[in-house]
């Protein structure tokens, strides 16, 4: 039998399509398992909003994120990106522990905790951001932080691999990551609804991470995150909630 060839696309501002982005909040219930039997733990519930909005002059999607732990919020992100290409224009993002980040595109500025990187930073946690940034401006790329938006607007077809240029603002620099749409799958939802999805891996040194997004509204449903041994992490969206 031969072996099944896989295409690749090289994702670029021609390549996605925003229009399977709906207004509105979409809610993920987030646990670990320690071993395929441990009970689960470690439970977060992120919130994302999607609005479509005018920013500075241009059409615009936001994403508003919330992450909440057990009694607590520990994580906020607001990120605008252009409404066509869904190219970054801004990223501000808090953490419980480790504070602020601000990332302006447009006007080509970035902030951590307030204080603004330039060339003259030497410590490694800033010097870092601030040269991944200037790479970031000076090419297309995607929000890494924004994934779960990204995957809905990729063109689906059985084994095809995706380069997608990935960039998570304050951390490390633009860089292609493949993720290959390796099957089909089914789901089942409320009322015994059979939902038919694909299969989008990721793989890389330890991890690897199974996307299941739906073929009719290219929306994801749930993510299986296998790190090192016996270690599991998963995301699946909540139907509705309060």
């Amino acid at each position: 039998m031969a072996n099944q060839t896989t295409d690749t696309v090289w994702v670029d501002a021609t390549k996605v399509n925003t229009k399977f982005l709906k207004e509105g909040n979409n809610r993920y219930l987030v646990y670990f398992k320690m071993s395929k039997v441990a009970p689960r733990s470690r439970p977060q519930f992120w919130t994302r909003n999607i609005s479509f909005e005018t920013y500075n002059g241009k059409d615009a999607i936001v994403i508003k994120q919330e992450w909440e732990d057990r009694d607590s919020i520990v994580h906020t992100v607001k990120s605008v990106c252009d409404k066509k290409t869904f190219a970054p224009l801004y990223h501000q993002s808090w953490w419980k522990q480790r504070g602020t980040g601000e990332y302006d595109f447009m006007n080509k500025t970035a902030r951590i905790n307030d204080l603004p990187l330039t060339d003259a930073d030497t410590a490694r946690n800033r010097k870092g951001p601030y040269q991944a940034f200037q790479k970031a401006l000076t090419q297309y790329s995607l929000n890494w932080h924004l994934d779960l938006e990204v995957f809905p607007l990729l063109p689906y077809k059985l084994n095809t691999t995706f380069m997608i240029p990935f960039y998570d603002p304050g951390y490390i620099a633009p860089n292609f990551e493949a993720y290959t749409v390796s099957g089909s799958g089914q789901l089942e939802g409320y009322d015994n609804q059979k939902v038919d999805c694909w299969l989008l891996t990721h793989e890389s040194r330890g991890l690897k991470e199974v996307f299941w997004i739906s073929k009719k509204t290219q929306e994801v449903l749930k993510l299986e995150n296998e790190i090192g041994k016996d270690r599991w992490r998963y995301k699946v969206k909540l139907g509705f909630s309060v």
